[in-house]
């Protein structure tokens, strides 16, 4: 998860992980995972921690990760180099703006990042992972539903079905949005709409979001 205009590297530096870094990957994109539906290189934008990024990489697929914080970015590529993963690799990019992967993905996972996105810049986003996107590639976005959260100051809105898909409709060919959950560590005073699962995190209404490059 990364936001342009917020220091990410000053979370990321804290004692207790960030909410959305739950030591695995979100469930929903796991289930991706397990029936076969992730294909080719695969872009991680937003990576975090990158447990996704890791647990693909251990499936045999190239995976790039690209992160606004470097320190995120330093604890991804730790984690890979201690558990010998060789063919996930790391890099710090504002994810609005990068460049230097045109065409190159067939898979782009976005893992509760676009939700982090200012709206301003959420087109440059959509932009940016087109170009790196192969022909054909698919984009599978999770992010969170409207209200998901409360009204929390400061954490993200969330998307109805009808927003998010238009939004990504601008550039993507969407195929899917369906009702999903996403998991996170709990903060203090959690709203009292969310449950729970056995390991103590939250699980939130969300969205996830198929399409492909037209």
């Amino acid at each position: 998860m990364t936001q342009p205009n917020r220091d990410w590297d000053a979370v990321y530096r804290e004692a207790a992980p960030p909410p959305w870094s739950i030591g695995r990957p979100q469930p929903e994109l796991a289930a991706l995972i397990e029936q076969g539906k992730i294909r080719g290189d695969v872009l991680d934008a937003g990576c975090g921690h990158a447990a996704l990024s890791l647990a693909l990489a251990a499936r045999g697929h190239t995976v790039v990760g690209l992160d606004a914080s470097a320190t995120a970015v330093e604890a991804a590529a730790a984690a890979a180099a201690e558990q010998g993963v060789t063919t996930a690799t790391f890099a710090q990019a504002d994810v609005t703006t990068f460049r230097g992967y045109d065409g190159r993905f067939a898979t782009i996972l976005d893992s509760g990042l676009f939700h982090a996105l200012p709206p301003e810049r959420r087109s440059d986003y959509l932009r940016s992972i087109l170009r790196a996107a192969a022909p054909g590639a698919a984009l599978y976005i999770l992010a969170f539903a409207a209200g998901a959260l409360g009204h929390r100051d400061g954490g993200p809105h969330g998307f109805t079905e009808t927003e998010l898909r238009g939004a990504v409709a601008e550039l993507w060919h969407v195929d899917d949005v369906r009702p999903a959950k996403v998991y996170g560590n709990a903060p203090a005073g959690a709203p009292p709409n969310v449950e729970f699962d056995d390991e103590g995190h939250f699980m939130a209404p969300g969205l996830l979001l198929s399409a492909h490059k037209p």
